[in-house]
C-alpha cells in the first residue's frame, strides 16, 4: 500500500525542520510516543538505528527506524519495521511563498502474517494515523500545543 500526504505549517522551514529533527520533540506531536532509544550507529545519520516504543490502545508496540537517508531539510526517508509490518516513509520539507513550509511525505507499508488481514480491510487505519500526526506536528509548531496537554 502506498500514499502520499501533505500538510501547510505556516513557519518558516528552518524552525518547522529544528522542530522535525529534534528528538525530544516526539513526545509532543505523536500520540502514544513513550521513547526512543539509539541502538546502531549516530543519532540522525545515514545508516544509524532508533528503538521506538508505543503506546497503541492497550498494547505497547516497538519498531525498529533504520535511516536511509538524511540530508535535511530537503529529504528524511527511514524504513519502520514492527511485528507484520514494514514501512518505508520519505518527508520532504518545502519552503512557500507565503514564508510557510510544506511537508509531504510518501509512505509504502508491506504487511506479514496476521497484519496482512489489517492492512488489507483498513487500510484507511494507516493513512488517518499518518495524518493525524502531521497536524499534531503543525500544532506544535504553529501554536505550541501538545498532545501530552490532552
Amino acid at each position: 500500500m502506498k500514499y502520499q500526504q501533505q500538510i501547510t505549517i505556516n513557519k518558516p522551514r528552518k524552525e518547522v525542520v529544528a522542530k522535525f529533527s529534534d528528538p525530544d520533540n516526539m513526545k509532543h506531536w505523536q500520540r502514544g510516543f513513550i521513547f526512543m532509544k539509539p541502538i546502531n550507529g549516530n543519532l540522525g545519520d545515514e545508516g544509524s538505528q532508533n528503538l521506538l516504543k508505543y503506546e497503541m490502545g492497550k498494547r505497547e508496540i516497538e519498531m525498529t527506524e533504520t535511516i536511509i537517508k538524511n540530508n535535511l531539510p530537503d529529504e528524511y526517508s527511514a524504513t519502520y519495521e514492527a511485528k507484520g509490518v514494514y514501512n518505508y516513509q520519505v518527508n520532504r520539507f518545502s519552503p512557500t511563498m507565503e514564508s510557510a513550509t510544506l511537508w509531504t511525505t510518501d509512505n509504502e507499508f508491506q504487511f506479514s502474517g496476521f497484519m496482512k488481514l489489517f492492512g488489507w480491510f483498513m487500510p484507511g487505519a494507516f493513512k488517518k494515523q499518518s495524518r493525524k500526526y502531521m497536524e499534531d506536528f503543525k500544532a506544535f509548531v504553529e501554536e505550541g500545543k501538545s498532545v501530552k496537554d490532552h
